[in-house]
């Protein structure tokens, strides 16, 4: 609401701006026709005055006055003949300081020199006391009839702009009042004085009132003219506007492809019609949020153009391509006998993406899809299946494709299970926490714990952690998930403490989803504090995805470590977390992935990988652990190169709470 006000104010503000300038615009159109009126009869007059002055025996002065008076007339003259902007480029010093080359500038700028030389001509018709001894002669009469005259004159044809008339009439006026009170001090010329401050006081009064009826009456015409020329232009407008809104209501704004409703639309009516299986594909583009975070919105807007153009390009005949959202394509086609096969499509279109592209010739965009063949399902149901198929394509490398089948189908229908009877579970408490221990260097010496969620399904057996994550968030059970898995490591923390072993630490996950979705540095400082916890023994693990979304994370990262918590990256080598973010976090652990890890003794590039991290952990000052150790070999390759803790099945696998109590006070007894 706020920020629609803002721009209303904003649209407000520009338009009483046109309407000023407007204004401004008719006031130096009257200004300047008014001073071409009244430049022949000043002239007049003052050839008048000459001629009295010359009979009185004063030409020389008379004539010194003239020459002066037109002059000046006679600058005004190409002033009102030349337009604005001509005037404008002749005295460019003229400008207010920062207006050159504002909208209206040019027309201040006249305005302004019309009053500058409406004042000149004032100061010089202040000169007439000259031509009269100071309005003491017999013509004095004339003279004041005329400066009268001329003044009265001026104010009622200078009534678009006020500062022109009173411009004028003020010196003259004034010469006139000081006039009659310094020479011959008489009652009638003081009388006179007084009726001339009057006089001069009406004059002004009465330029101002003009030049604000003048206003008025022209706003309430530019009013006018903008409300016609609106209602001239309503229905086309209208017209025009329900076509588009039509338009943008089934098209994506950036490629011109139906969008989400655009799409079920025309999807619900080819499945009404259904003649043919048809084959539902659901893309994803791989890499495409590194371009966005590298190369800016901008580039990752046109390369979502290419793509949709390339896929367009692609498509067999009677297809419909439509994006969903952000870097996901649907392609909705159907399976006739002249049909190509779903899998020579999907080949053919990763191939088309993974060309490079023009302003990225250096990046590589690739595309995973999951394909879905249609059983008589409806749309919706189809878009999940494939999107399940696309994340299962996803998992198995990126940049390929994946036919939903059974096993993905009973994949799904264990994850609707799960999501229906997550609540349950956790009412009934059947999740449990285990731990898997963590161990030194040497391979013997308790380092802490990982906390690892588990949960037997009644009907689909253990569930894996990843899986109760995405489910649980899905289900809007991640903060009530996260609570439960805190109170245990708390739990074990609380019998570290008690046992002695305030030395070790507990890792607990943080997904993604919860970052995002959950106020965690208050959660964990809560539960902490309620049972008088140390937070230096808790550690919070935080993936490679998470790390890298800084603006994300670093906000509840750095109220984490200001509470003395550790921080931990996990899966480390297998997403894109940066030295910046290393130092910045002051990460104080980095977990190397299993898949670097496991087989390490036959791996020689893995070597080199595991020992690029130790190196980097001695410039940085974390911790190096290395997850996924098998077997005695690996042990023994990673001892060789100093790895300071190690941790995996070859140690000991995830055990149940109490099972980790009996081993912590069993080697407390060693």
């Amino acid at each position: 609401m706020n920020a629609f006000k803002t721009q209303a104010g904003a649209i407000d503000e520009v338009s009483r701006i046109s309407l000023r300038q407007l204004i401004r615009a008719d006031q130096l159109t009257a200004a300047r026709h008014t001073v071409m009126l009244s430049i022949p009869v000043a002239f007049v007059l003052s050839l008048i005055s000459t001629f009295v002055a010359w009979r009185s025996g004063r030409l020389g002065i008379a004539l010194s006055w003239l020459a002066c008076a037109t002059l000046i007339n006679l600058v005004r003259i190409p002033l009102c003949r030349l337009s604005p902007q001509r005037v404008a480029q002749l005295v460019p010093w003229m400008h207010a300081r920062g207006a050159a080359g504002r909208d209206g500038a040019e027309v201040e700028l006249n305005l302004r020199l019309h009053w500058i030389l409406a004042l000149a001509s004032g100061i010089a018709w202040a000169g007439m006391p000259w031509l009269s001894e100071g309005y003491t002669t017999p013509e004095t009469v004339f003279y004041l009839t005329c400066i009268c005259g001329i003044t009265a004159g001026a104010v009622t044809h200078g009534f678009a702009f006020s500062r022109i008339p009173i411009g004028f009439i003020t010196p003259p006026l004034l010469s006139v009042i000081y006039c009659l009170f310094a020479f011959d001090h008489n009652p009638t010329r003081l009388a006179l004085a007084a009726t001339a401050v009057i006089y001069l006081a009406g004059l002004i009064r009465g330029a101002r009132v003009g030049e604000r009826m003048f206003l008025g009456a022209c706003a309430l015409k530019h009013e006018a003219t903008t409300a016609n020329q609106a209602l001239a232009v309503a229905h086309e407008d209208l017209r025009q506007f329900a076509t588009r809104m039509q338009y943008q209501a089934e098209h994506d704004l950036l490629t011109g492809l139906l969008d989400r409703a655009g799409f079920m639309q025309v999807a619900a009516q080819v499945v009404a019609r259904q003649e043919h299986q048809l084959c539902l594909m659901f893309l994803d583009l791989d890499g495409f949020k590194v371009i966005n975070d590298a190369y800016g919105h901008e580039a990752g807007d046109q390369l979502l153009i290419e793509v949709a153009r390339r896929l367009q390009d692609g498509l067999p005949e009677g297809a419909t391509l439509a994006r969903l959202g952000g870097d996901e394509f649907v392609i909705l086609y159907p399976l006739d006998a002249r049909a190509e096969l779903p899998e020579q499509l999907a080949q053919r279109l990763i191939a088309a993406i993974k060309q490079p592209f023009a302003r990225l010739a250096h990046r590589h965009i690739g595309l995973s899809l999951g394909i879905y063949l249609s059983r008589g399902d409806d749309i919706n149901e189809m878009l999940v299946c494939s999107d399940a198929a696309m994340y299962e394509a996803k998992r198995r490398g990126r940049n390929q494709f994946y036919v939903f089948n059974q096993n993905l189908d009973a994949h799904l229908q264990m994850k609707r299970d799960v999501e229906r009877d997550l609540a349950h579970a956790l009412a009934r408490g059947e999740l449990e926490v285990w731990f898997q221990p963590i161990v030194q260097h040497d391979g013997r010496t308790l380092d802490g714990f990982e906390a690892l969620l588990r949960w037997t399904h009644p009907r689909h057996g253990a569930i894996a952690p990843p899986d109760l994550i995405e489910i649980a968030a899905l289900a809007g059970h991640s903060e009530e998930l996260l609570r439960f898995i805190m109170g245990e490591v708390a739990a074990m923390i609380q019998f570290l403490q008690a046992s002695g072993r305030c030395d070790l630490r507990i890792s607990m996950n943080i997904s993604p989803r919860e970052m995002e979705r959950i106020v965690i540095e208050e959660l964990v400082a809560s539960t902490l504090k309620a049972r008088q916890l140390p937070a230096r023994m808790l550690e919070i693990e935080i993936t490679e995805e998470t790390a890298i979304d800084l603006q994300a994370a670093t906000q509840t990262l750095v109220a984490l470590a200001i509470q003395g918590v550790s921080i931990a990256i996990d899966d480390f080598g297998v997403g894109y977390s940066s030295l910046g973010f290393l130092r910045q976090m002051q990460v104080s652990r980095v977990k190397i992935d299993r898949s670097f890890v496991t087989g390490l003794a036959d791996k020689t590039e893995n070597q080199a990988l595991v020992s690029a991290v130790l190196q980097l952990a001695d410039s940085f000052g974390f911790q190096v652990v290395a997850e996924g150790v098998e077997s005695a070999e690996d042990l023994q390759t990673l001892q060789a190169m100093q790895c300071h803790a190690m941790q995996g099945h070859y140690f000991a696998q995830p055990m149940p709470a109490h099972a980790a109590r009996q081993t912590i006070l069993a080697m407390a007894q060693v």
